[in-house]
């Protein structure tokens, strides 16, 4: 029920990494997923656009970006709003402020350190104050960033109450970071890119026309991520988005899916009857190679896919 494409027509050397690191975030799967995108695009929309590794590198005249989480939205429009210096000094005024280390600068050995076992333990104290004050209230979107920064594995999940609640990271605001965020920053600068906070289901097909492309890069039904926790995806708003996509089109509006149909010996047989519809491009998560072996799958081994209503040139 799927097709393969070897055709890979971007690198990771032209390609810009988000900042933010979500679970199934899609930097490392951009060379595969660019040239499946259909030519000539007027406005790009993303209904679930997380980190915004596929918004801020795919190419069009309008890219919209829009995701249910208010504060990485808000974030996304700070770093639109604000010049990557401003950013790295306001960052460090926090790094300052609550005594963070910086290796970058002193190296590990000056914190009594090394880069295996990292700085964890150094910052656990000042990362748990900037959280309790994060939570309490005095919130900023730099200081939510710089909160990632700091957190483990950079990544995001808010408790049931809104509460940030990642542990402390063993890493700090190194040189890696800070390239990436400039990068980032840098490129919403070049290109004309809206960030929106609104539930996928508010788009309306019958303001769309055939030059518009939405990508769907929803939470996956049948795997789990942190950032998920709360408020988790289920068949109903699996259903939604399906008769959605549905309904683009009917009304002659390109879009593409990011989803797996298999994964840990679990089926989400609601994607695999929808998707028969459609063409299912298998895309290797694997990034060793573009070839899939069916005779070689296991239960341990998720099928990444692609779905999309128009022919792949």
């Amino acid at each position: 029920f799927y097709r393969e494409v070897k055709q890979l027509k971007f690198t990771k050397q032209n390609i810009i990494k988000s900042p933010l690191n979500y679970v199934g975030g899609k930097y490392k799967l951009l060379p595969q997923l660019l040239p499946l995108f259909p030519n000539d695009i007027n406005r790009f929309i993303d209904l679930f656009a997380g980190g915004c590794n596929v918004g801020v590198n795919v190419k069009a005249n309008h890219i919209i970006c829009n995701d249910i989480e208010s504060n990485v939205i808000g974030l996304m429009n700070y770093f639109k709003n604000h010049s990557s210096n401003e950013i790295i000094k306001q960052i460090e005024d926090i790094i300052h402020k609550y005594g963070f280390t910086e290796t970058s600068k002193f190296g590990y050995a000056y914190y009594g350190c090394n880069s295996s076992d990292g700085v964890a333990k150094v910052n656990k104290e000042p990362y748990l104050k900037l959280r309790e004050d994060y939570n309490n209230g005095k919130r900023s979107p730099i200081m939510f960033y710089t909160m990632l920064i700091f957190a483990f594995n950079n990544q995001i999940r808010f408790n049931d109450k809104g509460e940030f609640n990642m542990p402390v990271n063993k890493r700090d605001f190194n040189d890696k970071i800070r390239k990436n965020l400039i990068q980032f920053v840098d490129k919403l600068k070049e290109i004309k890119i809206t960030f929106t906070n609104k539930d996928f289901s508010v788009i309306n097909p019958n303001k769309l026309n055939e030059k518009d492309f939405v990508y769907c890069d929803p939470p996956y039904l049948i795997t789990v991520a942190a950032y998920n926790e709360r408020n988790g995806w289920n068949e109903e708003k699996e259903m939604r988005l399906l008769n959605l996509l549905d309904e683009l089109n009917d009304n002659g509006i390109k879009f593409g899916l990011s989803n797996v149909l298999i994964h840990k010996g679990k089926r989400n047989e609601i994607l695999i009857n929808w998707s028969k519809k459609y063409n299912v491009i298998h895309i290797n998560n694997t990034y060793k190679n573009s070839n899939y072996q069916t005779n070689k799958r296991n239960n341990k081994e998720s099928l990444e896919v692609y779905i999309c209503n128009y022919k792949i040139n």
